[in-house]
């Protein structure tokens, strides 16, 4: 993802990017210009909206789709400090009241429930610096999932009674995901649907 070279305090970023057209995320002072989606990632981040919405319908849990900013990092002294993270997750799950960054209420900071679809340009960031940062600066997160867009595959990561993460993984468009924390059941087959997956790798080497 193509970023800044200097460095920019929160108020900076908030500023900027509540007049930009295009998303962008922020951390410690970076600013990072959001790639264009595949039509697999379109297609499984609104499965996965619908999915998701239908199934809290009635509770106290509502979900977000990906224009949503999440930030995850320390209580600042200064908005003119260039520290923290300023996220887009593509589908993020909140349950009770809101709690917003500031006045403008364009930032949040309690989600329940975060889901990435995971591509070959923000898998590093998905799965390290973000990864990371939630754990530490979300108490109130517990569940964070990452699903392929290459083959039908969840990694889901949830976080016990004691505070601890469990790590699981499933594969195949027969399996399932059950996230407890908001009484929602991810069905492979749905999330997957009208997905077209690229050829697998063929695993023998090259003949003699």
């Amino acid at each position: 993802m193509p970023h800044s070279q200097v460095l920019y305090s929160v108020e900076e970023y908030l500023e900027l990017e509540r007049k930009s057209e295009e998303r962008h995320e922020y951390l410690d002072g970076e600013i990072f210009e959001m790639a264009g989606e595949s039509p697999a990632h379109g297609t499984i981040c609104t499965n996965l909206t619908a999915i998701v919405q239908r199934q809290l319908l009635g509770t106290p849990c509502q979900v977000f789709s990906k224009d949503t900013k999440v930030r995850s990092g320390p209580t600042l002294q200064s908005r003119r400090a260039p520290k923290g993270l300023f996220s887009y997750p593509d589908l993020v799950v909140f349950c009770g009241d809101l709690k917003p960054y500031d006045a403008r209420q364009d930032v949040l900071l309690n989600p329940t429930v975060i889901i990435e679809v995971i591509s070959p340009a923000t898998e590093l960031f998905d799965r390290g610096v973000k990864w990371a940062r939630y754990q530490t600066w979300l108490p109130e997160l517990s569940d964070y999932l990452l699903g392929s867009q290459a083959k039908p595959q969840i990694e889901h990561f949830r976080r016990d009674a004691q505070g601890q993460w469990k790590y699981s993984l499933m594969n195949g468009l027969e399996s399932a995901v059950r996230v407890d924390s908001v009484g929602c059941t991810l069905q492979f087959a749905d999330v997957y649907d009208r997905v077209v997956f690229p050829p697998e790798d063929d695993e023998e080497g090259p003949e003699d």
